[in-house]
């Protein structure tokens, strides 16, 4: 490398440290453990066509440069080959394992009678086999993917007490579970001096608001729940790429991949993902009201919509997802925005959205 190449490889290294966004790290609801605010997750795009190990490897190695150390997984995901593919993106990565937070989901493990669910029998063995795909001896975080009627609360939180006593997690939590359901596993755990669930992973976003912001209200203040929120650009839509006649090709909803059942379910005006808002137009004009804001805050409207996100004082983190390196740095870069969002830019977001849920007149 010459003299002048030298030189402009420092300068840019300079530019680059001094642009940087730094990451916020907040505690895992009343837990020890901090996460950072805005993390990777392998929904969708890990472990299936279309994307490479090696470019799931960039975009994690991006994200943990960018500040990032909360990576999410689950075994249903991709059939077990997302949890195969950041087994070896980790590998790769070769930084020390007190670095990072990895998470993994149990309850769809298979076609078995026994591999779904929470049985005890599945939650062990599931938890066995991700740990064998990630190549790790054990995950920060164990999820319960859902909750499962047919299997006793007792004998799930045994369970997920028994993964942690035996080192294969340190904290268990749950996924779209009720707040009664969650109070039940707490009433469960007092009752046994069990440790009950940490964390909770529920969809949260511009346009789905309600559980987190009020279902789980008392969760927060009596227990200390903390929220590792999915879904903040809801599948997309919140990127400002939709339009009623337009869906691109290379999109989630484009209509060309695997997700074509997510623009059927959003245009036959039943929602999507269990978004509260049914009507498509109505959304499409939220967004656009939206637009003028991002740019004045000189940002995207993801970044925006992420931001947003963050600014929940409840939320511990919040999850994206990515199949390019490029979108991974942008995602990041909403950590910066987090400080600009005032109360009166917030008041201004929800002048256009218009969708705040209001807490129970009995609520205190």
């Amino acid at each position: 490398m010459s003299t002048n190449e030298k030189k402009d490889a420092d300068e840019k290294r300079a530019i680059e440290k001094v642009e940087k966004p730094k990451m916020e790290y907040r505690y895992l609801g009343n837990s020890g453990l901090r996460v950072s605010a805005i993390s990777l997750g392998a929904w969708v795009t890990w472990g299936n066509q279309g994307m490479t190990d090696d470019e799931a490897f960039e975009c994690m190695k991006a994200a943990f440069e960018a500040g990032c150390n909360f990576f999410d997984n689950a075994e249903a995901y991709a059939s077990g080959r997302a949890e195969t593919t950041m087994g070896k993106a980790i590998k790769r990565l070769g930084v020390d394992r007190s670095e990072l937070v990895i998470s993994t989901k149990i309850y769809w493990g298979g076609s078995g009678v026994n591999q779904r669910g929470l049985s005890r029998k599945h939650i062990v063995e599931g938890l066995t086999a991700s740990l064998k795909r990630l190549q790790l001896d054990y995950v920060d975080l164990v999820f319960a993917h859902r909750p499962d009627p047919t299997t006793p609360m007792e004998e799930v939180v045994r369970a997920f007490n028994y993964v942690i006593e035996n080192g294969m997690a340190f904290y268990w939590g749950t996924s779209e579970w009720s707040s009664d359901q969650i109070s039940q596993a707490y009433g469960v755990a007092d009752k046994l001096g069990l440790i009950g669930p940490t964390m909770e992973q529920p969809q949260y976003s511009m346009l789905h608001r309600t559980r987190v912001e009020v279902e789980y209200a008392r969760l927060y203040k009596d227990h200390g729940l903390g929220a590792t929120v999915w879904s903040p650009l809801a599948s997309g839509l919140l990127t400002g790429k939709y339009s009623s006649d337009k869906f691109p090709e290379d999109s989630r909803l484009g209509g060309k991949n695997d997700y074509k059942w997510m623009r059927d379910q959003l245009l036959s005006g039943e929602g999507m993902n269990g978004l509260e808002e049914k009507d498509f137009d109505s959304v499409l004009k939220k967004v656009d009201g939206l637009l003028p804001i991002a740019k004045r805050l000189e940002c995207t409207l993801a970044q925006l919509a992420l931001a947003w996100c963050v600014a929940n004082p409840h939320v511990s983190t919040v999850i994206t997802g990515a199949s390019k390196v490029s979108q991974v740095v942008e995602n990041m870069k909403a950590i910066a925005l987090v400080p600009k969002l005032t109360p009166e830019v917030l008041a201004e977001i929800e002048g256009v959205l218009r969708n705040k849920p209001k807490q129970p007149r009995n609520w205190k």
